[in-house]
């Protein structure tokens, strides 16, 4: 077909996940838009259908289908109003590193039927920098709790390099229904998404999923109705944290999607939301040194 390339991804993109690959060489193409390319099959790895999530592997060839020139979408306006209270959100700021506590509801980028989230609203954290903050990871919408933006290109290839590199300590915090037995340890289950009638979904899958570890310990606990849980994510699988407290049998309290009916508390008054929060994140500084920052309970 005209216009079709294939592409060789360089030593130095060993490790980068495919659609950053593409934000890297495609600016323009929309998350949305990859994403239907995926589904279709137009983009491929060699020669193999792929999805956003894939790793990369120096001397892979991505087929590139043609790319019509697209106007890009006027970003959303940020009030005052609105302004002002995502600067109360920020935890740390220096040259480089912008914290925030990200509120549960908050979507970190848009998707289907998604008009407010924060990649939208940016400009908003800019502080008269001559740049426009980076996201460097993502927490899920329902997700309280630390979130990592950088104020530079440079500062953001540090950072991305240090979550490669599995240089960075997370800590979440998550209310669960019931008691996991034992009460710590550490959870090694591979994880795989899914396509149903629900949509995408991630489970366990020993054989063609990739490997996801978590270690957990129990902090408190409500008799045997609920406990509180530490959890500190060894591997950044999506949804993680959500299965591995299914597969202890102890689902997420609030999460719907993965535990269903057995993720909620009969009586309890209660908001029907996902109780998990990222504490705390501790990851080397880009210039030089150890930055450490925690999020109180919402």
């Amino acid at each position: 077909m005209s216009g079709v390339q294939s592409l060789l991804v360089a030593d130095t993109e060993g490790e980068l996940r495919l659609d950053r690959w593409f934000k890297r060489h495609f600016p323009d193409l929309s998350h949305g838009r990859l994403e239907k390319l995926l589904r279709t099959g137009q983009v491929r790895i060699d020669g193999k259908r792929a999805s956003a999530g894939d790793r990369l592997a120096p001397g892979q060839v991505i087929r590139v289908p043609p790319l019509a020139p697209t106007t890009p979408k006027p970003l959303p306006v940020v009030d005052a109003r609105e302004a002002a209270a995502l600067r109360r959100l920020v935890l740390h700021r220096d040259d480089e590193v912008l914290v925030i506590d990200k509120p549960a509801g908050l979507a970190v980028q848009g998707g289907p039927g998604l008009t407010r989230h924060l990649d939208g609203m940016l400009d908003a954290l800019r502080f008269d920098a001559a740049e426009r903050p980076r996201l460097v990871h993502r927490l899920d919408r329902d997700t309280s709790g630390v979130l990592l933006l950088a104020r530079t290109v440079a500062a953001a290839a540090h950072l991305a390099e240090a979550f490669r590199a599995k240089e960075t300590e997370k800590l979440y915090w998550a209310v669960v229904v019931g008691v996991p037995a034992p009460r710590a340890g550490r959870i090694d289950k591979a994880l795989a998404k899914k396509r149903g009638h629900g949509g995408e979904r991630v489970a366990a899958a020993d054989e063609e999923g990739q490997r996801a570890i978590t270690d957990y310990r129990t902090l408190d606990t409500a008799g045997r109705r609920a406990a509180w849980l530490a959890l500190e994510p060894v591997t950044g699988r999506t949804h993680q944290l959500r299965v591995h407290c299914g597969v202890l049998g102890t689902p997420i309290l609030g999460d719907g999607k993965y535990g269903g009916a057995a993720s909620f508390l009969p009586g309890a008054e209660l908001p029907p939301q996902l109780h998990l929060h990222a504490r705390r994140i501790r990851l080397p500084h880009p210039r030089g040194g150890v930055l450490e920052v925690t999020a109180g309970l919402p």
